[in-house]
């Protein structure tokens, strides 16, 4: 598919992720040029030199930190600046009883998941804005619209980014940034192999065997019964960041195979 964005540049953060380097990818499949950040140096060095015909340009950058997001937008400036903004950097953040996570714990998933788009498209947005062309994708997750009690500082950080995808869309829309959010749920990665390989070593079962009972047991409506690809999330991100989702804004798009019980967002 065509998705008329051949010659615009991408951001893609948390680019050494699983999702991150899946999206980027597909950008590139599209003739995007991009460039790519993460924490880790070596990680997103290896993507970009991966997909080194396709990237301007790759840094690490800590998303928590504002000089940090400032030394990254001047590099975009420097190339012209980002037509599209893919924001996939996030944590997970404490588990556990919500009344015994301290503040530390809430503001450490609220700083990376939340602060960090607010600040980021604070910085990019304007130059999108001159160009009366962009588009901004947001990752949120089931856990916005479906929160889960042991996830409670992630349920939040998520649902305020949804929160906020929506009122960020409203007055750039008509300017033309289309800003709308991907809503992924139990993607295969190395944060839900995590999970799983901690289920099975706790049930003495194998990694499969807990993907198994995690399905039935705990995402019941997940009707597909199994864990996403990150590249079945990559298409949906790169639609959104299209030329031809012309009337796609303020949404949030699920890749979730059917996991939230919720017919309305």
């Amino acid at each position: 598919m065509n998705l008329e964005i051949e010659g615009r540049m991408a951001l893609v953060t948390g680019a050494a992720g699983g999702l991150g380097k899946a999206t980027a990818k597909r950008l590139a499949d599209e003739g995007v040029r991009l460039f790519l950040t993460d924490t880790d140096e070596d990680a997103v060095a290896s993507c970009a030199s991966d997909l080194h015909e396709s990237v301007v340009g790759y840094s690490t950058a800590d998303l928590t930190d504002i000089s940090s997001i400032n030394n990254l937008a001047g590099s975009l400036t420097e190339l012209g600046g980002a037509d599209i903004l893919i924001h996939l950097a996030g944590i997970t953040g404490a588990k556990g009883d919500p009344l015994e996570m301290d503040d530390d714990a809430w503001m450490s998933c609220w700083n990376t998941n939340f602060m960090s788009a607010v600040r980021l498209c604070r910085k990019i947005v304007p130059t999108m804005v001159e160009k009366k062309w962009g588009r901004v994708v947001l990752t949120v997750s089931e856990n916005a619209v479906q929160p889960y009690p042991d996830e409670a500082v992630y349920n939040a950080s998520k649902a305020a980014l949804l929160s906020y995808t929506k009122a960020l869309s409203l007055p750039y829309g008509p300017k033309g940034v289309l800003v709308n959010a991907v809503m992924p749920a139990f993607i295969e990665s190395p944060m839900t192999d995590g999970m799983m390989d901690s289920l099975a070593e706790e049930k003495g079962i194998s990694r499969e065997e807990a993907v198994d009972q995690f399905l039935e047991n705990e995402r019941p409506y997940l009707s597909l019964k199994r864990r996403g690809r990150a590249d079945e999330v990559a298409v949906v991100v790169a639609l959104l960041a299209s030329d031809i989702a012309t009337f796609t804004n303020g949404s949030a798009w699920r890749a979730d195979g059917g996991a939230v019980a919720a017919i309305n967002i």
